[in-house]
């Protein structure tokens, strides 16, 4: 499961590799990339246009072209033939491959659930139950970070079913499509790598388990390295302190604001985009009709059998004596397909058996939901198909092996978060840069240690450091790049353009990445303590926006 810099970001990773070569390196089975820099003018030049253009689709199959032509050398008759491979090799094999089709099959029964609880009332009855409480723009938006952060367990579910239930809601009380998707985005990653179960634990735990098994001297649990590494998470929490601060107090900057005042004054929730005029046409037409009657529990139990069908299907494919166990080794793939599954027919069944739609309807709702989403599994494919041509040219190798001197160990966590935010915005994959990440640094940061006498356990936070920091990147990365799926979904989910939501949300990731740099992941490496660091980036957080943001 795929879970998504700039050149002078790129420089700061060349300190981290050369520190211990024989460790780390060796470790892990790391080669010199072939083609250096060449490696990572595909994704610039896919991120580089899809903000330029303002279009997503053409800016990623040039940046796959152009990755495929890399691989001929820049050939004459190379341009031709990489057009053909970009289709018939690195399109392909994203769609063939199993985990990316479960990816794909989910999000389109998701997307046909949400199609039928619109079309038979459900939807709406939500949306006048909530109304009651979300009297205003700032209750909406509060509701929408509840939710989000009550559907903890998987960001994939968090995403598609947040934004879609809300989307109505937040609707009405003119609150832009471009802070719904935000709100969205920053409650799914942030919450789904930091909490105790969910789809992301149990990879991230093994992770940590490989990296650790081969290191002599360490004696840990690979959960409770992982459990002590949520307090240097500072990326994730500080990103969940900066979404809470935006709603709670109302203030936005930057394009967001532009965009909220563009939606409060004007009732234009959605920019004037094709892309949102696509998702938008297909969403009219699942409008329930006028007789319909508006019950929540049309909706509301489909939701919670894709809940409970995701929890379920983890508790049966995983193994194990404790429920950490048995979530760490459940197939995440096979529990969202089940669950997407049962909600689905839950929503047909509901709608024929109370004759609210026929299944003629019921069904045809289903597709129009379904074909909402074609959309984003189009961005989706041509992003893995992207990631697909980095992992043949050694992008992300490329910038974990750019050699430099030697640092003080206490620089290791702050360093390894710029590698991996690199990483995940260059490639869009934030499980990916985890995967390619936490075997090499983890060894790394144990060399570093007892290399200069501190491996011992006072100096485990910095080991508990690099682990949070490898795994706080890569959801910052997941946030920025315009390539990530988790933004891609965001986008989809809440109907807004993926560019324009890509774009309002840059500051706001960005303002937290430097806080958790600078206030956190830093002087947290030299020893000051994380129940220190943690406050104070999150009153620079508030304080920031208290001066720079204004009141919409």
């Amino acid at each position: 499961m795929n879970h998504g810099s700039g050149r002078g970001a790129l420089c700061t990773v060349a300190v981290l590799a050369s520190l211990a070569p024989p460790v780390a390196l060796a470790q892990t089975g790391a080669v010199e990339p072939g083609f250096g820099w060449i490696s990572i003018l595909p994704p610039l030049i896919a991120i580089g246009l899809a903000l330029l253009l303002r279009q997503v689709i053409p800016a990623l199959f040039i940046g796959i072209w152009f990755g495929a032509w890399a691989l001929t050398d820049f050939s004459g008759f190379g341009i031709l033939t990489a057009l053909a491979a970009t289709a018939d090799t690195y399109i392909l094999e994203a769609i063939a491959e199993p985990d990316h089709a479960s990816v794909m099959l989910f999000t389109l029964m998701v997307g046909g659930m949400v199609g039928v609880i619109s079309k038979n009332g459900g939807m709406l009855g939500i949306v006048e139950r909530i109304i009651g409480f979300a009297t205003t723009a700032r209750h909406s938006m509060i509701a929408t970070v509840t939710m989000g952060l009550a559907i903890f367990f998987d960001d994939y579910a968090n995403t598609l079913v947040v934004g879609n239930t809300m989307r109505p809601i937040t609707d009405r009380m003119q609150v832009s499509r471009e802070k719904l998707a935000y709100l969205v985005d920053s409650t799914a990653a942030p919450i789904a790598c930091i909490a105790l179960v969910t789809t992301w634990v149990g990879y991230e735990v093994g992770l940590i388990r490989d990296a650790i098994a081969g290191i002599a001297g360490l004696e840990l649990n690979a959960y409770m390295v992982f459990l002590n590494s949520i307090a240097y998470s500072f990326y994730p929490l500080l990103a969940l302190v900066m979404v809470i601060t935006v709603v709670t107090s109302g203030r936005d900057f930057g394009p967001m604001l532009s965009a909220e005042v563009r939606a409060r004054s004007g009732g234009q929730v959605a920019p004037e985009t094709s892309a949102s005029a696509i998702t938008d046409d297909d969403m009219t037409v699942v409008q329930p009709d006028g007789d319909i009657p508006h019950r929540a529990l049309n909706a509301v139990i489909p939701i919670l059998m894709l809940v409970g069908g995701v929890i379920a299907g983890m508790l049966i494919t995983g193994s194990g004596d404790s429920l950490r166990e048995v979530i760490g080794s459940a197939d995440p793939y096979k529990a969202l397909i089940w669950g997407s599954l049962l909600g689905s027919l839950g929503a047909i069944l509901l709608s024929v058996s109370q004759r609210v739609l026929t299944l003629t309807i019921s069904v045809s709702a289903w597709f129009a939901g379904a074909r909402a989403m074609l959309y984003a599994i189009f961005i989706l494919v041509l992003a893995w198909g992207l990631s697909g041509v980095t992992d043949v040219l050694g992008t992300a190798d490329f910038l974990v092996s750019l050699l430099g001197d030697r640092v003080h160990v206490g620089l290791l966590p702050a360093l390894v978060f710029i590698a991996a935010a690199a990483t995940a915005f260059s490639t869009g994959s934030s499980w990916g840069t985890m995967g390619i990440l936490l075997p090499l640094m983890v060894p790394l940061s144990w060399a570093l240690m007892t290399a200069q006498g501190m491996n011992g356990a006072d100096h485990l936070p910095i080991l508990y450091g690099t682990v949070a920091a490898v795994m706080g990147g890569a959801v910052w990365g997941d946030h920025c790049s315009p390539i990530s799926d988790t933004t891609i979904l965001s986008s989809m989910a809440s109907q807004c353009d993926h560019i324009e939501h890509v774009r309002t949300q840059l500051p706001y990731a960005l303002l937290v990445g430097v806080v958790a740099l600078l206030l956190g992941a830093v002087p947290a490496g030299f020893g000051i303590p994380w129940w220190v660091c943690l406050p104070l980036g999150a009153v620079a957080i508030i304080a920031f926006l208290r001066l720079a943001g204004d009141r919409v």
